[in-house]
């Protein structure tokens, strides 16, 4: 039971890091205590993408007449849409499974503590205790839905993200607290099911973290879907001992309070690290605020133990902890891996119209003090949006008026998540606007609004 490598946690930063390990000629063994693939692929990131996708095919048909095509009427199979999203987390966690036989990955399925002396204590889901050791060791296990004082999650009337992702029916009426990625998520799918829909916000806007423009833009679009917004507010509390939830919320200015009644009540308030019951005290790893501390690879302050993913104060998402398993394993290894970048993290919410940004918001990049070159080509003026017929939305790119470096990119329209990627590269390769600008991009696409956007922060906009 020595390995090379002992990682412990199976996401999206888990097992890349057990599979590149592998690659480098390690000895690899993985500890998972629920399903391969951990939460994104099972109750995250893959699920809810196929409760998405069926909830814009449930949009497209109840406007079809829009696109020349007579559909009778269209009803939504509620248990059927579940269980499709079931269907698709199945396959991609068996992938994984798949993925750690090829790479001949050993996985242990338990609990594992971590111990002095580079060893791992597992509690098998079979009963057994055993001892594994490694010259390195991998922590990471992730995150769960947060818990607030006042909006404790029963997994009836309150739930997190994943009671949301397998309700036997669809409900009437939803609160759903909070509106980061995971609450303007179940807000629109929840709306096109059916549901009415509200959401409250204790800043000043939805999805705070955005550029100011694209908040304006979801929640018009949102409002205009009939999904209730409330900002400014904080839920005090929720009482579910009758028949329906009874959510009492207080506003921030002069805490004057309403009570809004609904079926169901979704806490969207983040996600907590799980760090607890890992034997860190013991090993003396440390922690900041339950969070670990590491080095630019990933090194906790105790020699062969390492922690990636939600567990660090890093951003929480699958494309950042798969980074950060890469390159604590190529460093490991012996390679020269660069140091993560997080200031080019992509940030995607997949509800309809999309979000995608990278880099700095305008206010951001004038608080740091940059003169500023700013365009925006909005989507109604793209012969491909026009003629998909999703005319929401724009491009907004933030260019640095002095050297021409690209210093954001904010977008909210039809499949914009699948556009950021060329910011990322573009920041990455420290690529100017005017080489965006003379870079030819093809037409008709949804993609040529990042070249005409970039037209319009040098007035050198044709379309618009």
């Amino acid at each position: 039971m020595n390995y090379d490598l002992i990682v412990i946690g199976s996401g999206p930063g888990g097992y890349v890091a057990a599979i590149r390990a592998s690659q480098l000629g390690m000895k690899v063994a993985i500890v998972e205590k629920a399903e391969i693939g951990g939460i994104c692929l099972n109750w995250g990131c893959i699920p809810t993408k196929a409760l998405l996708k069926s909830a814009q095919v449930f949009e497209y048909t109840q406007h079809a007449a829009d696109y020349g095509i007579n559909v009778k009427e269209a009803t939504a199979d509620f248990p059927a849409v579940v269980d499709r999203s079931r269907g698709v987390a199945d396959g991609m966690s068996k992938g994984v499974q798949f993925l750690m036989r090829k790479n001949k990955i050993e996985v242990i399925n338990g609990y594992a503590k971590v111990k002095p002396g580079k060893k791992v204590n597992v509690h098998t889901t079979d009963g057994f205790d055993v001892e594994l050791s490694a010259n390195h060791i991998i922590l990471a296990t992730g995150g769960r839905s947060r818990q607030l004082p006042g909006l404790e999650q029963d997994g009836d009337k309150v739930i997190g993200y994943r009671e949301a992702l397998v309700q036997k029916e669809m409900p009437k009426s939803m609160v759903i607290v909070g509106s980061g990625a995971i609450g303007v998520e179940f807000a629109y799918f929840y709306n096109a099911m059916g549901t009415e829909v509200t959401i409250v916000e204790y800043m000043d806007r939805i999805m705070p973290r955005e550029d100011k423009d694209v908040s304006r833009e979801v929640t018009k679009s949102f409002k205009k879907k009939g999904i209730k917004i409330i900002t400014k507010s904080a839920v005090k509390g929720v009482d579910t001992s009758g028949a329906e939830c009874k959510v009492t919320i207080a506003a921030n200015s002069d805490g004057k309070e309403t009570i809004v009644e609904c079926a169901k009540v979704l806490s969207a308030v983040g996600v907590s690290p799980n760090t607890e019951n890992l034997g860190l005290e013991e090993v003396g790893i440390k922690v900041d605020r339950g969070l670990l501390v590491v080095d630019d690879f990933y090194k906790t302050n105790v020699d062969g133990y390492y922690a990636i993913g939600d567990i660090l104060p890093t951003q929480a998402l699958a494309h950042v902890a798969s980074a950060e398993g890469i390159i604590c394993v190529e460093k490991i290894a012996g390679h020269n891996p660069e140091p993560l970048n997080y200031g080019n993290i992509p940030g995607c919410t997949y509800c309809i119209p999309e979000v995608a940004s990278v880099g700095m918001t305008e206010q951001e990049a004038k608080d740091a003090g940059y003169e500023l070159k700013i365009g925006k080509f909005p989507f109604s003026a793209s012969g491909k949006a026009s003629a998909a017929g999703a005319k929401e939305g724009f491009v907004k790119v933030i260019y640095d008026a002095k050297y021409g470096e690209w210093l954001g990119a904010h977008m909210v329209g039809y499949n914009v998540t699948e556009m950021i990627a060329e910011v990322v590269v573009a920041r990455k390769l420290e690529t100017t606007g005017h080489e965006i600008l003379k870079a030819v991009h093809p037409h008709p696409t949804i993609s040529e609004a990042i070249m005409e956007a970039t037209a319009a922060a040098y007035d050198e906009v044709i379309h618009l």
